[in-house]
């Protein structure tokens, strides 16, 4: 006997099989009406046509006519930190640049100054309420960063705040350890690069406190020499890799992710018609993040382009201070379909079978029997109202290993 049985779904949406989904593959959803889904220990052991149910089930739980979806992924988050960055957002609506904003010391650098000498108590404190934000908003597994510690002792901890944090939700963290800015000077950043390498990374990969190492290439960042070497590393110590890069500048951040065969490349805003079909012909997964895009005021990444070429596209919130203060992963999904120019369809697979493999966790982010029953259930009929609605959360109930997280 099953120990729980929801039924009263008008739809049962899902991509079908796993992740990543290419090109118009990703167009390609399973929806079946009048379905229902049994779920024993917290996993599913069965879904279909609620006609064709004949076992029996402990519990049954009528959804009310509801749409349900596999829980979203989130590949892509900054959700520690400290401070605000209100200054930059007033000095950006009078005209001043991202980059300007950075070389005059505030951005990244800001917020490193806040959050630097956090406690991890009181790093996971203030990152807790974001988490739930975006559990509340669909996401069942999160991708989190470290990066705004500047230094091996400052990003361990992070980390460690990162794992505390993931003992208070009952979201799926993903913790990632993203070697983000970087100093001017020549000397002085080989000597931080060093670090890195002898000390932060494989203390990260001893401790387990990360899974991946991401790295920001931009000219006023990272180069991609200096990178190769510390993904090198990363890779050395078993840990996954993957890029900020192309988001200002095209400064070969795509095709060194590409030769060494990242997890995934994120942000791509400048991304080429050429380097779409580089990402196409690849394993990796473009990682497409519209909530910049929308507060910064610059173009779009091509997710249309990226789609036609036949590249795997996911979608995250990049939620952050100071270019991305995105609290919602379904609202990162309508962005995409309005920004990017990703269909309903196509917008779903990228926040649910294609971020999870951007991550490498391809458990998540389906429908299937032997699955985890992550999942949402909208407060509408039809599917399509999650990626159509903007301003109002229309998830009424999250459920993560078969159990309702707003009950």
């Amino acid at each position: 006997m099953t120990e729980l049985l929801l039924t009263g779904i008008s739809q049962l949406v899902t991509a079908p099989g796993p992740g990543p989904r290419r090109g118009s593959a990703m167009g390609i959803v399973n929806a079946t009406q009048d379905a229902a889904i049994a779920i024993d220990a917290g996993r599913i052991a069965w879904m279909g046509l609620h006609s064709e149910w004949s076992d029996h089930a402990t519990e049954t739980i009528d959804l009310g006519g509801r749409a349900v979806l596999p829980g979203l992924v989130d590949p892509h988050t900054h959700a520690v930190w400290a401070g605000d960055r209100l200054a930059d957002f007033e000095a950006r609506s009078a005209g001043a640049t991202y980059e300007e904003i950075l070389s005059a010391g505030g951005g990244i650098w800001h917020t490193i100054r806040h959050t630097a000498d956090k406690t991890c108590e009181e790093m996971a404190t203030l990152a807790l309420p974001r988490i739930e934000a975006l559990v509340r908003s669909g996401a069942t597994t999160i991708e989190v960063k470290s990066g705004y510690g500047y230094s091996p002792e400052a990003e361990l901890r992070m980390l460690e705040a990162i794992k505390l944090l993931a003992t208070r939700t009952q979201g799926r963290l993903v913790p990632t350890l993203l070697i983000h800015i970087c100093p001017e000077e020549q000397s002085a950043r080989l000597k931080y690069r060093d670090q890195i390498c002898r000390e932060l990374i494989p203390e990260t990969a001893r401790r387990k406190l990360a899974v991946a190492v991401d790295i920001f290439v931009e000219q006023h960042a990272w180069n991609a020499e200096d990178a190769a070497i510390i993904l090198a590393c990363a890779r050395s110590h078993g840990l996954d890799i993957k890029l900020h890069t192309e988001q200002f500048q095209r400064v070969g951040g795509l095709e060194l992710g590409l030769r060494l065969g990242a997890l995934s490349i994120d942000h791509l805003e400048v991304c080429s018609p050429e380097q779409c079909r580089m990402v196409a012909a690849s394993s990796t997964v473009a990682v497409i993040l519209p909530g910049v895009s929308l507060h910064l005021g610059i173009a779009g990444a091509p997710g249309r382009a990226l789609i036609d070429a036949g590249a795997a596209v996911a979608v995250g919130t990049d939620l952050n201070p100071g270019s991305s203060p995105v609290f919602s992963t379904a609202a990162a999904m309508a962005l995409a379909v309005r920004l990017n120019g990703l269909t309903a369809q196509e917008a779903l697979t990228a926040a649910t079978v294609n971020a999870a493999a951007a991550l490498g966790r391809p458990e998540a982010g389906r429908l299937e029997v032997g699955l985890p029953a992550d999942m949402l259930v909208l407060e509408t009929s039809d599917w399509r109202d999650l990626p159509y609605t903007l301003g109002m959360n229309i998830v009424k109930e999250v459920w993560i290993s078969g159990r309702r997280q707003n009950a």
